[in-house]
This record gives structure tokens, sequence and C-alpha cells, in this order.
């Protein structure tokens, strides 16, 4: 037998450096992964801590549907300058939908057929005392 293979458990040979020969066997992803992982880079994505982010995966034949409740980082209202040159927040949440649906399926490996986005509230950056 080459040095560059092995025998795998099902009997057959795999490449080990490449892994272009299939392994027999299936992998299964339990829905709390996607969910967590689905939390986790939203709420990245997004600005928010993970702990504001409620999300929901559903799966079905053709890919996962993301539902995704956040609230959403917008200026402090005595910042007009921001607030004039930042886009709307239904802008925004249009973009971070299709950001959200290309950025999951590169991690998920798995496609993205809709994300619903619910936004819940607002939240402005904290304050900070300038020395």
């Amino acid at each position: 037998m080459r040095a560059d293979l092995h025998r795998t458990r099902g009997g057959g040979l795999a490449e080990a450096a490449t892994g272009t020969v299939a392994v027999p066997g299936r992998t299964e992803v339990k829905e709390r992964v996607y969910r967590t992982v689905t939390a986790r880079a939203s709420a990245a994505l997004i600005g928010v801590p993970h702990g504001d982010v409620q999300v929901e995966v559903l799966q079905h034949r053709s890919g996962l549907t993301v539902r995704i409740a956040t609230p959403i980082p917008v200026p402090h209202l005595a910042d007009t300058e921001a607030i004039a040159g930042g886009a709307s927040i239904l802008d925004r949440a249009r973009q971070l939908q299709e950001d959200l649906q290309v950025r999951l399926a590169t991690m998920l490996g798995r496609d993205i057929t809709r994300v619903h986005l619910a936004i819940t509230g607002a939240t402005t950056p904290k304050r900070r005392r300038v020395r």
C-alpha cells in the first residue's frame, strides 16, 4: 500500500492529503449547531451582543430558512452628522439580509433560501468620557 493512502473503516481507499475519494457514510449537523452559528455570525455582522439575537433555523430540501429577531444599532440622536449621512433603517435591513444570506451560506455550507429579519429595537453606542 502506498504511503499517501490509508484504509478507511468502510474498507475503501481514501487519499489522506486531498480527500478526493468519498468515504462511505453521511454527516448530520444538528439544528442547534445551525442556530448557534447563525446567532453568533448575525450578532457579529449586525454589531450587537449575541445574547440580543434570537434565531430560528428551518431546514428543507432546497436549503435553510433563517429567522432573526434583533435590535439594530443606530447613531446617537445628538450625532446629527451620522444620522444625516447614514442609510434608512429599511435600507440597512435589506443590506443586512443580503449580507447575512451570503455569510451564512459560506459558513454553513448550505443554501440559505430566505432570511427573515425582525428588528426588535434600536441600540446606541455607549458614550465614553474623554480624559
